[in-house]
This record gives structure tokens, C-alpha cells and sequence, in this order.
């Protein structure tokens, strides 16, 4: 097994932990394979899943949205096919990409990262 993932840990919640607390939003979602917290991508304005890499160690990510089951590593920067984790896989369908609902500027496509 790769280090940086334990595949019994379940998610933190169905989306980013600390755009939730804060009020910001996310493009896509990342779920830490060892931990199980959900942050969101680099093209998402705050970019917590690799913040939460910086501040914990924690190396590899899961796509954390619906038909996407790739993983990537931060040290490698490589992405590789991974283990089944703990469910939910992925964020509800219902919930909209970019989320959460009512968080989202109308102008959201020039505020993100490219």
C-alpha cells in the first residue's frame, strides 16, 4: 500500500471544510486519502486541499467528484490510479460544481486560477 492513504477513513463532509466555515467556495473538491478532509482544488480560489498538504504532510488526494476516481501525489506530482476508500466517493450529484449554492459571485470565472 502507498503511504498517504488509509483507505478506512471516511470523509470530513461533502464539501470544503474551511470554505464552508468561511464562507468562500470551490471549483472542485479533494479529499486527503490519509485523513479524509475535503478541500478544494488549485483552480479554486482559496486552494485548500494543498494547503492542508503544506500545514499536515498528508501527500495524496483523491478526486473528490462524481466519475472521477484518480488520485494525485503532491511529492511526485503524478497522478496514478489508487484503493477503494471509504464511502461517499464523491460529493452528492446534486451539489453544484462550483458550490456551495447562494456562495458562488456571479463573476466566479475571473476570480479563479488557471
Amino acid at each position: 500500500m502507498r503511504d498517504g492513504i488509509d483507505p478506512s477513513v471516511p470523509p470530513s463532509g461533502t464539501g470544503c471544510k474551511e470554505c464552508l466555515e468561511t464562507g468562500g467556495w470551490w471549483v472542485h473538491l479533494r479529499r486527503c486519502a490519509q485523513c479524509g478532509h475535503i478541500g478544494c482544488c488549485d483552480t479554486s480560489p482559496s486552494q485548500h486541499a494543498t494547503h492542508h498538504f503544506h500545514d499536515t504532510g498528508h501527500p495524496v488526494v483523491r478526486s473528490f467528484e462524481p466519475g472521477e476516481d484518480w488520485f494525485y501525489d503532491y511529492r511526485s506530482e503524478a497522478a496514478f490510479p489508487g484503493p477503494s476508500l471509504a464511502a461517499p466517493l464523491a460529493h452528492p450529484v446534486d451539489q453544484p460544481i462550483p458550490g456551495p449554492e447562494g456562495a458562488v459571485p456571479e463573476d466566479w470565472m475571473e476570480r479563479i486560477h488557471r
